[in-house]
């Protein structure tokens, strides 16, 4: 396979110089002052497609800014780069392969070549393997060594293994079906192992090991513990079978630890861990809220496939989210990013969107190996609201750094408690409106004299009171979160952080950095355990090796 795209200095692009000129231009930019001249700011700048509302009419643009930024991506090859993707082109050009996350959500019917051969019927024969054991495991067919039905499912991974199966059955816990609880073990710290394990049954409960490898540390230390503790609970060896089933490239290590071929669950080279949630990697999402809820997970996300490749960029929900990323992050100094979600059920939104942003945008040289000095991908980070609001939107609010946030946010509650959600939907709209309208000097004086006090405290307080304002964000709001819209808004920051990639020239689906940590980690492993005697490379770790060694009691 061919290099996908030619190899761009995103800097030397002509919409990049007008843009740094734009910016200067944009110094005194108000948006309160954009707001009060422009009754239509809403209608112009906001979209609404797949169940989803995107506002980003409180963001620090123009007319002006949209279409030079529009014109960033043209020159950068944006749209052949859409085409790329979507055709299996070796996107992730360091790995030579493609990234065909999108084929795990299309239709049976629509034809996807991959050299040469057609891999949509492979996609729905794993999606009917998959509907096979849900069904048999909620009709209560598949059953323990004891004869009892399956009630635990534990899913043993970690990374994309892990971030994303969890996200989207807890954020669906509305539509779990009875009978089946599911659980996640990732950490390779024994506190986890053992907090989950002294709460289940083995005669109950069925491990999905979730490894691309079947060689994952972390996966691999917690599968041979989870298999210790059911032999050690009674479980016979020769049942095995009945409570461990995998997901993984690596089929011959899987059976010979004791999974029946049957039960081994295929990935794919073309499927990057952080989106692969969509594949058999969602089976404990599968397993929680039913084959026909995830099919609608499946079809959201196929509906913002559509909107991404087939909409023009300057409507295009994906693209803009990403310009404005790219905007901010290079022309405004931001570093950072928020992710607000106001609704319990999301709480775990940000920690996926941690991973599928940091590890797929953050690199320091192009796809073409030349080294990058523009700054790539922000730290992403936030919380669930309105617990933030009493922690660090002080911050956002009236710190020197510039934060753009996305506030994500239903319209409605699956558990209407008085006018709560009334309350929480009113508090995500005026955290927007505060972060964009500020509070000025004359406003905060007024305020004081207001409550009567005396001009001297008037002059003392006011300017603690004074919150700067023009602060950017996108509000995204949806009906209620379900299936389908839920598939929508993950598959649409799945496309976000691939136009950035396209844009600054970057891969956005290998990860050597994860790569070089789990290296060293084996050869520090190898020191605390006494494997090898060689000093460590440096003074601080081989000094910290040595006070482990001397104090560890394991």
């Amino acid at each position: 396979m061919a290099y996908y795209q030619q190899p761009h200095d995103v800097t030397a692009l002509p919409a990049w110089q007008a843009l740094h000129q734009h910016r200067q231009e944009m110094a005194n930019f108000s948006m309160r002052e954009a707001f009060a001249a422009d009754a239509t700011r809403f209608q112009r700048f906001s979209l609404d497609s797949c169940g989803l509302l995107l506002d980003y009419s409180k963001n620090l643009v123009t007319e002006n800014s949209l279409e030079l930024l529009i014109q960033l991506a043209e020159q950068a090859g944006l749209p052949q780069a859409i085409q790329a993707l979507s055709q299996g082109k070796p996107v992730n050009a360091s790995e030579n392969r493609a990234a065909l996350h999108t084929a795990l959500r299309s239709p049976i019917g629509r034809r996807l070549e991959l050299d040469g051969v057609d891999i949509i019927p492979e996609v729905h024969r794993v999606l009917y393997q998959m509907t096979e054991l849900v069904s048999r495991v909620h009709s209560g067919l598949w059953r323990g060594y004891s004869e009892k039905p399956i009630t635990e499912v534990v899913n043993i991974g970690i990374g994309g293994s892990f971030l994303g199966p969890q996200l989207v059955s807890e954020a669906l816990r509305p539509f779990t079906q009875r009978g089946v609880r599911c659980h996640y073990l990732a950490n390779i710290d024994g506190s986890e192992f053992r907090e989950l394990t002294a709460r289940l049954n083995p005669e109950t409960t069925l491990f999905i090991v979730s490894s691309k490898s079947f060689g994952t540390l972390e996966t691999l230390k917690n599968t041979l513990a989870a298999r210790d503790w059911y032999l050690a609970m009674g479980g016979p060896e020769d049942k095995l079978h009945r409570h461990f089933i995998a997901v993984t490239s690596n089929r011959q290590a899987a059976v010979e630890f004791g999974i029946l071929e049957e039960n081994i669950f295929p990935l794919w080279d073309w499927v990057g861990g952080r989106y692969s949630l969509w594949s058999a990697i969602g089976l404990p999402i599968a397993l929680s809220i039913g084959v026909s809820n995830f099919k609608e997970l499946l079809a959201g996300a196929y509906a913002m496939d559509q909107h991404f490749t087939q909409t023009p960029l300057s409507g295009n929900m994906p693209v803009l989210m990403a310009l404005l990323g790219i905007w901010y992050s290079n022309f405004w100094g931001a570093q950072s990013h928020a992710i607000l979600p106001y609704d319990h059920y999301l709480r775990n939104f940000t920690k996926h969107l941690q991973q599928l942003d940091m590890e797929s945008n953050g690199k320091s040289v192009r796809q073409d190996g030349t080294p990058l000095e523009i700054t790539t991908g922000s730290v992403i980070w936030g919380g669930v609201g309105c617990n933030g609001q009493h922690a660090y939107h002080q911050l956002l609010h009236q710190g020197r750094l510039l934060v753009p946030a996305d506030f994500i946010v239903p319209v409605n509650s699956y558990n209407p408690l008085s006018d709560h959600h009334q309350w929480l939907f009113a508090n995500c709209l005026s955290q927007a409106q505060a972060l964009m309208q500020g509070k000025t000097r004359e406003e905060a004086e007024a305020e004081l004299r207001a409550r009567g006090l005396p001009e001297e405290e008037v002059q003392r307080l006011a300017p603690h009171k004074v919150i700067p304002g023009n602060r950017p964000s996108n509000i995204l709001v949806m009906n209620r979160i379900a299936p389908f819209n839920l598939g929508a808004l993950v598959a649409l920051y799945e496309h976000k952080v691939f136009v950035q990639s396209a844009i600054w020239g970057i891969n956005a689906f290998d990860q050597w950095g994860v790569e070089l940590g789990k290296e060293m980690g084996k050869e520090v492993y190898q020191r605390l355990t006494g494997q090898v005697q060689e000093p460590a490379a440096d003074a601080s770790t081989q000094g910290l090796i040595e006070h482990f060694r001397q104090h560890h009691r394991g």
